[in-house]
């Protein structure tokens, strides 16, 4: 006898649980049946004695032989959520974070502080960062990375969302022409020494987007480095956990008038702001 979705749900949850916390487990789930299948909780509630279809049966057994071997639930769906827009996304970038759109409303209120006109976004991956500045104002956006497989997905999301921006592939400013304007990037930041005690599901994105050598420190601080090289308007960039004094130090050594560390909303390191 098949299941009717109140039973499914049930079952999909429980097997979830196999490998996720249940807080996590019911979160997924529901973002199974929201993202992947189109049900929200309304039609859930409506239709829960309703028998599930071989097709909604097979689709999930499928998700779930990926979803057991760690890979992340946006790479199966393939795309991902920011600031209400959808972006796609694959293993060739990094997944968005919800704390990264921290980091774009920083660079939004002050580039609008330091009045500029461009503003570059390095090591753009999916994009989020340049494509939502170019659709949340008139600056003048280039996205730029090392990846030509970043900037294919980059571009695609551009285009899917009508954001007008100009692509470059390169290290860190190299493809940037002067005048720079606001530098604002999610560089990786990840210490090499902590990837044994990372989450499994971080194994499959791109491991040359997350870490970073000296500690996680080396590309954060050669891109303040270049920046101030370059007389940058300045520079909003995210960080990790902890590196917020070291950078605001070393910003500060390299000539940068004003230096902060911003806190995200569990009060750890996110964003380094220099000008």
């Amino acid at each position: 006898m098949k299941s009717n979705f109140a039973v499914f749900r049930r079952e999909l949850i429980q097997t979830l649980g196999g490998f996720l916390d249940p807080e996590e487990a019911e979160a997924e789930a529901r973002c199974w049946f929201e993202e992947g299948l189109g049900l929200d909780r309304a039609w859930l509630a409506a239709h829960r004695d309703d028998v599930v279809s071989d097709e909604i049966i097979s689709r999930v057994a499928a998700w779930m032989e990926r979803r057991r071997t760690g890979e992340p639930w946006a790479y199966i769906l393939g795309w991902k959520e920011f600031r209400g827009l959808r972006f796609q996304v694959n293993p060739a970038v990094l997944i968005p974070r919800p704390e990264t759109e921290l980091v774009l409303e920083a660079a939004l209120a002050c580039g609008r502080e330091w009045g500029v006109a461009r503003a570059c976004d390095i090591g753009t991956g999916s994009g989020i960062l340049g494509i939502c500045l170019a659709l949340e104002t008139d600056w003048d956006i280039l996205a730029t990375d090392l990846s030509r497989e970043a900037l294919v997905v980059a571009q695609g999301n551009a285009g899917a969302l009508s954001a007008k921006l100009a692509f470059a592939g390169g290290d860190l400013l190299a493809p940037v022409p002067d005048p720079l304007g606001l530098v604002v990037s999610n560089p990786p930041y990840v210490d090499p020494a902590d990837r044994a005690e990372l989450q499994r599901e971080l194994t499959f994105e791109p491991q040359s987007a997350l870490f970073a050598p000296e500690q996680g420190l080396a590309l954060s601080t050669e891109l303040l480095r270049q920046a101030r090289v370059r007389q940058a308007a300045g520079c909003v960039i995210e960080i990790g956990s902890g590196q917020g004094p070291t950078l605001v130090e070393r910003a500060r050594d390299l000539g940068w008038a004003h230096a902060e560390c911003r806190p995200d909303w569990a009060g750890h390191d996110r964003i380094v702001i220099v000008h």
